[in-house]
C-alpha cells in the first residue's frame, strides 16, 4: 500500500475519496509525489447540489460584509500556511523558489483581500432620467449573485489564476466549484483545507479533482452550473463554448497568446535585452503573456541577438530551491514533447538556432524530469507555423524590421491578440504604437 498522500475532492464540506486514482508527478525528476482521487459523476452531481443549496440557504443570503470578512479569514489562514503552499506549488510545477515565494503564493493570497474589499464598494448605479410625460424617473441597479460558478484553472500559475477567479466570484455571493488542472492540484487541495478550517459554509466552495476529459467536460456541460470561467488552451475554450451554447451560459475566457516585443532603434539596448530575456523565458515560457516573437530594428539587430544569446545562456536551470535558479522544468513530459516538436518544426521550416534547441544534461535525477533549453531562433517568415502557433515554452524568434508602419502590420499578423511590449526611449512613439 502506497504511503504517498492522496488528494481528494471537497464537496459539501467533506473531503471525499473515490476508487479511481492517478499519479501526481514531480516534473523535476519524474517521481510520483502523491495520488489524485478522480471525482465520479455522482460526486460532480453532489457538488452542484451542494453549491445550489448554499446559494439558497447560507452563502447567497449573507451580507457582503459577512462574506468578505470570511474571505479575509481565508487570506489570513493562507498566510499562516504559506510555507505549505510554497512547497506544494514547487512540487507540482518545478518553479523556482524565488518566483513561487514572491509572486504565485502571496498574490494568490492577496486576491482574496483585494476582491473582498472591492465587493464592499461595488454599490451599483443610480441615475435620474426624463420620462415622456416630463416627469422624472429614478433608475438604479441591484447587484445579486449569479449562482453557481464553475472555475477551471490552468497548470502554469495554479494558485494565482485559480484565486483570481474564485475570490471575485465568492465575494459577489456566488458559490464556486473549482476544477484545477490534473497536473497541479496540490495547492487547490490546500485551499479547500483552508476554506474548511475558517468556516466557509458548506457548498459555497467545492473542489473537484480529475482529468479534463473525465471531470472538466462533465462540469462545463452540467445544467446546474450558471457560469463558467476558464483559463487555458484556445482549443479547450472552443469545446467549452460548444458545451454551454444550448443554455447561452455566461463564460469568461483567458485563452492562448502569441505575443510580440518590438525593440525600436531608440531603445536602451541593455534594458531591452534584459527585459526580453525575462518576458520570453520567465516560468520556462509557460505564461500566456510571454514574448514568443521579437521584432528588432535592423540597426540594432545583430547586437541585440548577441546580447540576448548571452543572457539566455546565463540563465540558471535546475532544482527549484537552488541559489539563483531562474527557471525549472516544463510542467510535464507531455508538454515537454510538445515544445520539442516545435523545436523540430523550427528546424524543418529553416530556422537558424542562435542558442538552445534541446534538453539540458545534468547526469543526475533531473534527467528524468521535464527540463528544456531556453532557445532563440531567427530566419523564419512571419507566416511560418512557429511564428503563428502558441508554443508555450522558452523560445523566441527574433526578426529585423525597418520602419514603424511595417512592424505594426507584422505584429498584428496573428490570430492572437493578448499582449505586446514596446521598447523605446521615445515616450511619444511608445504611446503612438501601443494602441496599434
Amino acid at each position: 500500500m502506497s504511503e504517498l498522500p492522496i488528494l481528494t475532492s471537497y464537496i459539501d464540506g467533506h473531503f471525499i475519496n473515490s476508487d479511481t486514482h492517478f499519479d501526481n508527478i514531480n516534473p523535476v525528476n519524474g517521481q510520483t509525489i502523491a495520488h489524485i482521487s478522480e471525482a465520479t459523476p455522482k460526486m460532480i452531481e453532489d457538488a452542484v447540489i451542494s453549491a445550489r443549496a448554499a446559494q439558497d440557504s447560507t452563502w447567497g443570503k449573507m451580507t457582503v460584509n459577512e462574506r468578505c470578512a470570511l474571505l479575509h479569514k481565508v487570506a489570513d489562514r493562507m498566510a499562516e500556511r504559506e510555507e505549505e503552499f510554497i512547497a506544494a506549488e514547487i512540487a507540482d510545477t518545478g518553479k523556482s523558489l524565488f518566483q513561487v515565494k514572491t509572486i504565485d503564493i502571496p498574490r494568490g493570497t492577496a486576491n482574496f483581500r483585494f476582491f473582498a474589499d472591492l465587493a464592499k464598494f461595488n454599490s451599483g448605479e443610480t441615475f435620474i432620467t426624463d420620462t415622456p410625460t416630463e416627469d422624472k424617473a429614478l433608475n438604479y441597479s441591484v447587484n445579486k449573485p449569479l449562482g453557481v460558478v464553475g472555475v477551471i484553472s490552468p497548470w502554469n500559475l495554479p494558485l494565482l489564476l485559480a484565486t483570481w477567479k474564485i475570490a471575485p466570484a465568492m465575494a459577489c455571493g456566488n458559490s464556486v466549484i473549482l476544477k484545477p488542472s490534473e497536473e497541479t492540484s496540490s495547492t487547490a487541495f490546500l485551499l479547500a483545507q483552508v476554506m474548511d478550517e475558517v468556516g466557509i459554509p458548506k457548498g459555497a466552495f467545492n473542489l473537484i479533482l480529475g482529468r479534463g476529459s473525465a471531470v472538466g467536460d462533465a462540469l462545463t456541460s452540467h445544467q446546474g452550473i450558471d457560469a463558467i470561467t476558464f483559463t487555458g488552451a484556445s482549443s479547450t475554450g472552443r469545446q467549452i463554448m460548444r458545451s454551454v451554447a444550448d443554455r447561452v451560459k455566461p463564460i469568461s475566457f483567458e485563452l492562448g497568446g502569441k505575443n510580440s516585443a518590438i525593440v525600436f532603434a531608440d531603445a536602451d539596448l541593455n534594458k531591452a535585452i534584459k527585459g526580453v530575456t525575462r518576458s520570453s523565458f520567465t516560468n520556462c515560457g509557460q505564461v500566456c503573456l510571454c514574448s514568443e516573437k521579437v521584432y528588432v530594428h535592423r540597426s540594432l539587430f545583430d547586437a541585440f541577438v548577441q546580447g540576448l544569446k548571452y543572457e539566455a545562456e546565463q540563465i540558471k536551470i535546475g532544482y527549484p530551491k537552488d541559489k539563483d535558479v531562474f527557471i525549472g522544468p516544463l510542467v510535464s513530459k507531455v508538454h515537454q514533447q510538445k515544445v520539442l516538436s516545435y523545436y523540430q518544426l523550427a528546424k524543418d521550416e529553416g530556422a537558424t538556432f542562435i542558442t538552445g534547441g534541446g534538453i539540458p544534461k545534468f547526469n543526475d535525477e533531473r534527467d528524468m524530469g521535464c527540463f528544456i533549453e531556453p532557445t532563440i531562433i531567427t530566419g523564419l517568415s512571419d507566416d511560418a507555423r512557429v511564428n503563428q502557433e502558441e508554443i508555450f515554452g522558452p523560445i523566441c524568434h527574433v526578426s529585423p524590421f525597418d520602419d514603424e508602419d511595417e512592424v505594426i502590420e507584422r505584429v498584428n499578423n496573428t490570430d492572437y491578440g493578448l499582449a505586446a511590449s514596446v521598447w523605446s526611449e521615445n515616450l511619444s512613439r511608445a504611446h503612438r504604437v501601443s494602441p496599434s
